[in-house]
């Protein structure tokens, strides 16, 4: 599969989009066992059995495997819901951490921060790049709904600064990353993203799942993974 037009794009520019990933069905009941959200997003959703099996399943890890050089494994669930009446905008940034189960003080990781209560910690880059996510579309995604804008290709740089955020802004074009409601859109976490808010009645629904292709330091443990 390392010929595939979805291994190229992703080598490239940093993502691509793979079309009708969910059925009609799947999306109804995941959207129905998740439920709305009070803030921006829920996370830790690999504790519920449906999304656990669906992390896991071959469908999705067949997606990934093509892009780490490891047996890939999810790590982390984020379940966003964005709407004209929960709305909010992200500005240009690379996810640039990973969820903990505890704060140990472990060389090349840190800084630590809190996000709702759980420990998350910056690792090495190169760690970063062993790693892929997965946005599942439980709606259509555009323009007006606040669908991912992306810089194709910044991937490729590391961790960037905020100087550097705003040169690669200048010289690169971005790209709106619209989707159609069962697609998924794969990304590496140093791609370039941002999102602005949604002037739509329509929602903008995602399933956020992260894998890696690596295993941590035995003092650190995953938050979310078995």
């Amino acid at each position: 599969m390392t010929g595939t037009p979805a291994n190229k794009e992703i080598k490239e520019r940093g993502f691509t989009i793979v079309e009708n990933v969910l059925t009609p069905d799947e999306r109804e009941s995941l959207l129905s066992l998740l439920g709305s959200v009070d803030g921006a997003g829920r996370r830790g959703l690999l504790g519920l059995p449906v999304v656990a099996a669906l992390a896991r399943s071959n469908r999705l890890l067949e997606l990934v495997r093509p892009h780490l050089s490891s047996e890939p494994f999810p790590v982390r669930t984020i379940y966003f819901d964005k709407s004209a009446e929960m709305n909010w905008l992200v500005a240009w940034h690379q996810d640039l951490t990973l969820a903990l189960r505890e704060r140990v003080e472990i060389e090349g990781f840190g800084p630590w921060s809190i996000k709702d209560g759980i420990p998350h910690a910056q690792p090495p880059a190169e760690l970063l790049e062993q790693m892929l996510t997965v946005r599942l579309h439980l709606d259509d995604a555009n323009l007006s709904n606040g669908a991912l804008r992306v810089l194709p290709g910044s991937h490729d740089f590391g961790r960037l600064t905020a100087e550097r955020i705003k040169e690669l802004r200048s010289q690169k074009s971005e790209h709106l990353c619209a989707a159609h409601a069962g697609d998924a859109m794969l990304m590496r976490p140093l791609l370039l993203h941002a999102s602005g808010r949604s002037s739509s009645h329509h929602r903008r629904r995602v399933l956020h799942i992260e894998y890696a292709g690596f295993e941590l330091p035995p003092e650190l443990q995953w938050h979310e993974a078995a």
